[in-house]
């Protein structure tokens, strides 16, 4: 008779990267850029395009708050295959998903960090803003 063995989750790990930027409309080719490097950085290649994808959008969005201070874009590695994007802002309101029509010539960037995260993204609101997250997860492993 041989005995159950349980695979452990995977562990979690510290990497994280972050960095303040302006509320400025190139501020998303900077949020990029620290996507872009830190995923490489990790090994999670696979996770780059749809994590700049990701980040331009939140940062996009922040940049037109209004706010004056500064904005964080925080990459976060939860797991193994998992990945934290964050965009925290200064402003309390929160984001909503809507359904815009194709003749819309904007209005889908959230829909579009909802369909690369497969629905796992949200806010959380601070007392002096809030914080939109949106995590990636890369694909498992096939068996050998």
């Amino acid at each position: 008779m041989t005995a159950a063995v349980e695979t452990p989750a995977p562990p979690l790990v510290a990497d994280c990267a972050r960095v303040l930027l302006p509320y400025e409309p190139q501020s998303a080719a900077a949020a990029r850029r620290l996507v872009r490097t830190t995923l490489r950085g990790w090994g999670l290649e696979d996770l780059v395009e749809a994590g700049e994808l990701t980040v331009s959008e939140l940062a996009g969005n922040a940049a037109k708050t209004g706010c004056r201070r500064r904005m964080t874009v925080t990459v976060e590695r939860i797991t193994e295959r998992c990945v934290r994007i964050s965009v925290r802002d200064g402003s309390r309101s929160l984001p909503c998903l809507i359904d815009v029509g194709p003749a819309a010539v904007s209005g889908r960037g959230l829909a579009l960090v909802h369909h690369l995260t497969g629905g796992h993204w949200g806010a959380s609101l601070e007392t002096f803003g809030k914080t939109i997250h949106a995590d990636l997860r890369t694909r498992a492993p096939t068996p050998a």
